[in-house]
């Protein structure tokens, strides 16, 4: 006597009632759209500027870095530099300069927030997530624009109180401070890609101040680079912050501009193509 075995097709496991359905995989990095890129940055980005308002002393050095700098400069360097009692004419020529160096300063910030953030493991969180990878540190720059601008505006705020004039026109005040945020943001670049390679904080200070320091000294931001020695003089001709400081200098008091402007925007759009790509795939490999 022949035995038919029958084979009952049932719900498997995951298709029970009350479990819920199986999440599909996350999309790869490469298959993330441009509109859910823009969205992803704007999320991460409001997540960054909610961790500033729960610590309002993160923006100490965009606040008061712009009023000690400009009034150190003016009232303890200014009367050597352009001459006793011409305080005001050296506000004209320093306000402009230091635009350039809040960029500098604001971007070292962003790396030591990198290689923090990368030792309380909230890098990794954002790595296990179905979102892609450079928005992360697209939204970091973001925000850190914003605390440059505030940073920019105190500075000007102050170059007003202290007498400095616009010689050309508001559009090109507005010119000189974009200029200000896109050459501050290639910067960042280059320090989130310090912050993800160098093992702590205090190493991404110590490099930063390695290379903060000559660009900016060895520039036209507070001095007019005709009174230093020729190899010197050489030097800040290629100086980017040399570019910038003239850029913006010229765009609010009044002088050529076209060579200085390229100069920075050239000096920008290098830095970022040759370090974001880097930054993002360290980012995406660091351990």
């Amino acid at each position: 006597m022949s035995t038919t075995t029958t084979t009952t097709l049932g719900k498997s496991p995951v298709d029970a009632p009350g479990t819920p359905p199986a999440r599909p995989a996350p999309a790869a990095e490469g298959r993330i759209g441009l509109r859910a890129n823009v969205r992803h940055i704007g999320a991460l980005a409001r997540r960054n500027a909610l961790q500033i308002k729960q610590d309002p002393e993160s923006m100490f050095d965009a606040v008061l870095m712009p009023i000690i700098f400009i009034l150190l400069f003016v009232y303890v360097f200014g009367g050597a530099i352009a001459g006793k009692g011409n305080n005001e004419a050296y506000v004209n020529y320093v306000t402009p300069g230091l635009m350039a160096m809040m960029g500098m300063n604001i971007a070292m910030a962003v790396g030591v927030g990198i290689n923090d953030d990368f030792k309380k493991g909230v890098m990794d969180r954002f790595r296990t997530m179905p979102i892609a990878r450079s928005s992360v540190l697209i939204a970091k720059i973001v925000v850190e624009v914003g605390r440059m601008l505030i940073a920019t505006a105190i500075l000007l705020g102050m170059g007003f109180l202290l007498g400095m004039e616009i010689h050309t026109s508001v559009w090109n005040l507005f010119a000189a401070i974009g200029l200000s945020m896109v050459f501050g943001a290639s910067l960042m670049w280059i320090f989130i890609l310090l912050g993800l390679t160098l093992k702590t904080a205090q190493a991404v200070q110590g490099m930063a101040m390695l290379v903060l320091m000559p660009l900016q000294f060895g520039s036209s931001i507070f001095a007019p680079t005709s009174s230093m020695p020729g190899w010197l003089e050489t030097f800040t001709d290629y100086n980017p912050l040399s570019n910038l400081a003239d850029a913006a200098r010229n765009l609010i008091n009044g002088g050529p501009v076209a060579h200085s402007v390229w100069m920075t925007l050239g000096w920008a759009a290098l830095i970022t193509v040759v370090t974001a790509p880097l930054a993002v795939t360290k980012f995406r490999k660091k351990t």
